[in-house]
């Protein structure tokens, strides 16, 4: 993909964030605690996966 359409890209994307943050924050906040949770529960998951993988 061309730079200069990625960076494009990447400016409509911080300016829907910001957009959705000012719109609605607690919705905003909800959807970040969300992807967090996920996001922890995988590494707690792989970390898991590699203490039975080395104590077996």
């Amino acid at each position: 993909m061309n730079p200069k359409v990625k960076k494009i890209f990447l400016w409509l994307l911080v300016a829907f964030l910001i957009y959705a943050i000012i719109v609605s924050p607690d919705r905003a906040a909800d959807i970040v605690r969300t992807v967090w949770d996920i996001l922890v529960q995988a590494v707690q998951s792989l970390g898991r996966f590699f203490d039975v993988l080395i104590n077996s």
